[in-house]
């Protein structure tokens, strides 16, 4: 292609602003059509759930120059689409179209680091939060990393979901070795794949390196799932402090706490336990054991940390 005139960078970039414009009015349209359907026929049938292009590559022939504002509608296609299916009952999330909108978005911008990393998260979140495939979520980010060898962020978020989610700490540790041993990576990646190695599952370890992330996490969607797995952490803690509690009244009553009503009258508790989230604790009256409620947002918990 020949190199380009004054007028002809004018031309083109009038071309794209026109271009743009369209896209705008055609979006702001098909939202109106959209309400007035789903207004007046109810809400689309299943065989909505498709997605005609999958081929990375083709979508990006086709996109032309728009590539990057075609990678933000596919994204934002992804995080509707996981959002929908988070909020449908457990039964009915099934986030097939997961997967290949995150590749596309990827393949048509493949430097949209918030959708290799918020991406993979979405992928590896164990049912009914998400679909459970941790070997999606890596090969997105394996993906990300063959785009940006610089990027230690992506080998770090393979070792954490690889840790938080499959309690497989040896890979974990091993992913987290090689975040260590990009330029510029933090100093403590190093120390925490050993102590990784060393203490397994522990919730020590756990709450070390989260703080970790936390005092280092530049984007806010990282440091909001950190502090939700760390408040995780605080709920099987509590927990543990509970049912003490009521193995220690079981053992002065002599008969086991009927509701935590017993517990408010001995004194024990100022009130129905709540956990980090804000959700009452569940009492099993028949074990005399605390369970979170299962509209806690803090569900379901890491099992290889509970009692």
């Amino acid at each position: 292609m020949g190199r380009w005139t004054g007028s002809g960078v004018r031309q083109a970039a009038g071309g794209r602003a026109v271009a743009l414009g369209a896209l705008v009015v055609l979006a702001a349209g098909t939202v109106a059509v959209q309400a007035a359907r789903d207004a007046r026929y109810g809400a689309l049938s299943d065989d909505t759930r498709l997605l005609y292009l999958r081929s990375g590559a083709v979508a990006d022939r086709l996109a032309l120059e728009y590539d990057a504002l075609a990678a933000d509608i596919y994204w934002m296609r992804a995080v509707i689409h996981y959002g929908g299916d988070r909020l449908h009952d457990p039964g009915e999330g099934r986030y097939e179209l997961l997967h290949p909108l995150l590749d596309l978005t990827t393949t048509l911008d493949p430097l949209f680091q918030i959708a290799y990393r918020f991406g993979a998260v979405f992928l590896a979140e164990p049912p009914p939060g998400g679909p459970g495939r941790l070997d999606q979520a890596e090969a997105l980010l394996m993906k990300g990393m063959a785009t940006s060898p610089d990027k230690w962020q992506y080998p770090h978020d393979l070792g954490f979901l690889y840790y938080w989610q499959a309690r497989d700490y040896e890979t974990a540790a091993a992913w987290f070795r090689r975040a260590s041993e990009v330029p510029g990576s933090p100093e403590w990646l190093g120390p925490v794949a050993a102590g990784m190695l060393a203490r397994g599952g522990d919730r020590g370890a756990a709450r070390q390196m989260l703080t970790r992330i936390l005092e280092g996490a530049d984007q806010a969607w990282l440091r909001d799932t950190a502090l939700r797995w760390m408040r995780q952490l605080d709920a099987l803690d509590q927990m543990d402090r509970l049912d003490e509690m009521l193995a220690e009244y079981h053992r002065r009553a002599g008969q086991r706490p009927a509701s935590w009503g017993d517990l408010m009258r001995a004194g024990w508790i100022p009130g129905v336990p709540v956990d980090p989230a804000g959700y009452p604790y569940e009492l099993n009256v028949t074990w005399s054991t605390t369970r979170l409620s299962p509209d806690s947002t803090l569900n379901p918990l890491p099992e290889e940390m509970a009692r």
